[in-house]
């Protein structure tokens, strides 16, 4: 769609005036033009709508009774098209009747002036109309600055992120070969190593996994994002899961008492087993960084008929309300001014949204500074889609 430029809409207002009594159209026409406007007379219905489709007014004045076609039918055929129906049309009859009026409106007109007209009257309703005009094609041509801007901008964020994945996706192999020969070393030079040797050849051991696990998440969740991460979908216990998840953060659990919080009955649940588990370590490596060491947190699962619920709950510092939007956004990142901690690296709480949302569930938080926080989440029983729930205690339970 091609809009006017700024300097077209500072031109002279162009009026079709449209009559078929000649003094009516003299009379109107050479007022307009005294009031520095552009004024194009016809004479009836068939020539005003040539008129418009060589040459598009900004403002059209209408008589009704007209021989041939007459106003209605002019005005029906302008609001049928696309490229014109957005000229305002004023009806200008001797018609005084409410059901002409009404009429009027209904086939598209903006209003009605009745003959005999007063001069002051039509210029007051051509003026308003005009300026209406201008603000709507103003608008329309800022609209479609924005539209462009945003798809200019969609085109370089697509770039960006095409251009990033290739970089994470060429880094995956030399990080995956370099925790690969480092594992061999710590197993077969250990013992030719010292102490501090053997600490500095796991801290660096260390450190390349979790750029590999970086890699990895930032990966799956720009494939979750485009919807092509397949899941595997079987039944599964629940706690089974928050095991498994528990055993695969190691030594880190160490830092606080973490307590799994287990079902009385199994809670079975319809979902990719890995990609679980996987959301509920990320979910609890993150509260555990924010816990203070000898601080609690607590895993725990509820069945809610087709959906079951799972919560990891701390005792940490807590999230202001103000961040809570921010955290599961990609690369968001919260800071508090007491500790300066982030609450997200930027892709673990959004490959856990993402991962949930994939599976049919929802994912939230409940939090108050000074107080803990508790991470939920919820997976389909048998594929329905799971209702949202609330925060669960962080007190009680089975101790790990």
């Amino acid at each position: 769609m091609n809009l006017p430029t700024a300097d077209v809409l500072q031109k002279k207002p162009d009026i079709l005036v449209v009559d078929d009594t000649p003094a009516n159209l003299r009379l109107l026409t050479d007022l307009l033009k005294e009031r520095g406007c552009k004024v194009r007379p016809v004479p009836g219905g068939q020539l005003a709508i040539q008129a418009v489709q060589k040459e598009k007014p900004d403002l059209i004045l209408l008589d009704i009774n007209m021989p041939g076609m007459n106003g209605y039918e002019v005005c029906e055929r302008l609001k049928a098209d696309d490229a014109l129906k957005e000229i305002p049309v004023i009806f200008i009859s001797a018609l005084d009747e409410t059901m002409d009026k009404i009429k009027a409106f209904a086939v598209g007109g903006l209003d009605y002036i009745t003959k005999p007209f007063q001069f002051e009257e039509v210029e007051a309703r051509v003026q308003t109309h005009l300026k209406l005009r201008r603000l709507q094609v103003e608008r329309q041509r800022q609209n479609q600055q924005l539209q462009e801007s945003c798809d200019q901008l969609k085109k370089l964020e697509d770039l960006r992120d095409n251009l990033t994945n290739m970089i994470i996706h060429d880094m995956r192999s030399p990080l995956m070969g370099l925790t690969g020969y480092l594992k061999m070393l710590e197993t077969d030079a250990a013992e030719k190593l010292s102490p501090d040797e053997r600490m500095m050849l796991g801290e660096t051991r260390s450190c390349g996994s979790l750029l590999e696990n970086m890699v990895n998440t930032l990966l799956d969740v720009s494939r979750l994002e485009e919807g092509k991460m397949p899941l595997h979908r079987e039944k599964a216990d629940i706690d089974v899961l928050i095991q498994k998840a528990l055993q695969s953060l190691g030594s880190l659990t160490k830092q606080v008492v973490l307590i799994h919080r287990k079902s009385a009955l199994p809670i079975l649940v319809h979902c990719d087993v890995n990609l679980v588990a996987r959301i509920v370590a990320n979910l609890v490596g993150n509260a555990i960084k924010f816990t203070p060491e000898g601080g609690q947190v607590v895993v725990s699962a509820e069945s809610r008929g087709v959906a079951a619920r799972i919560c990891v709950a701390d005792t940490g510092s807590g999230i202001p309300l103000e961040y809570r939007h921010k955290i599961f956004e990609k690369f968001g990142q919260v800071e508090t001014r007491q500790q300066r901690k982030m609450y997200s690296t930027g892709l673990g709480l959004t490959f856990c949204k993402l991962a949930v949302e994939a599976h049919g569930g929802e994912i939230g938080v409940e939090s108050e500074p000074g107080q803990g926080s508790a991470f939920w989440f919820t997976l389909p029983s048998q594929g329905h889609e799971p209702p949202s729930g609330q925060p669960c205690p962080v007190t009680g339970g089975e101790e790990k």
